[in-house]
């Protein structure tokens, strides 16, 4: 079932996963992306020497740092290779990237097994075919809304943004409200939400990193 996404991203509403998902989304310790599609627009820019760049966007960025703040783990898994996504991954603080894995099943299963990770605790987002074997798999199954139609059909949860415009800023906010960590990113910034007994629990044990927002 495709959730109801907020009327816009970044609203500092209820969670936007429905209880199903929720149950789903506070299990989660990994949350794992493709690159092309997802984290970018899916362009590629080559310059006259053939040097690839890609482009990110800060809003997605400042949410993988809360997910890390939150005591999450991120990561990317790429059947490409590229400088601009190794930079973009050591920016973020992100635990693990995978590039060049042109068979993302075996490689999921590598991390699952380094990290001592099952299945069920691990988020992916991809957006096209080739991410269909780990979107099988995940615990919790994304993608933007310019995915492939027989991606967005699978999974678990359908941003309402597009890969590179939000979408990946929208789901970790779900999953941060899933996990009662939402009420304490927001104060940060001022905004005054109800708490309830058990978030208030979650948020006193949950512990801090010291990494700062992204700058913007």
């Amino acid at each position: 079932m495709t959730p109801q996404a907020p009327d816009r991203p970044g609203a500092a509403g209820g969670n936007i996963f429905p209880p199903e998902l929720a149950a789903r989304a506070q299990r989660l310790r990994l949350l794992l992306f493709d690159v092309d599609g997802v984290l970018t627009d899916g362009t590629i820019l080559l310059d006259a020497e053939g040097r690839e760049s890609k482009r990110f966007s800060i809003r997605d960025g400042t949410a993988l740092v809360w997910a890390r703040q939150a005591g999450l783990l991120t990561g990317v898994l790429s059947a490409r290779t590229a400088a601009a996504t190794a930079e973009r991954a050591r920016q973020l603080g992100m635990a693990i990237v995978r590039q060049q894995a042109t068979d993302k099943a075996a490689v999921f299963a590598e991390i699952l097994a380094e990290y001592g990770l099952a299945a069920d605790d691990v988020a992916y987002m991809g957006d096209d075919l080739m991410d269909l074997p780990v979107l099988s798999l995940a615990g919790v199954s994304a993608a933007p809304a310019d995915a492939a139609d027989a991606v967005r059909a699978r999974v678990h949860f359908v941003s309402r943004l597009p890969g590179g415009g939000g979408a990946v800023r929208e789901f970790i906010e779900g999953v941060l409200h899933a996990q009662d960590r939402w009420t304490d990113i927001a104060a940060r910034y001022g905004l005054d939400l109800p708490t309830t007994p058990e978030s208030s629990a979650n948020q006193q044990t949950t512990p801090q990193s010291s990494a700062v927002q992204e700058s913007r």
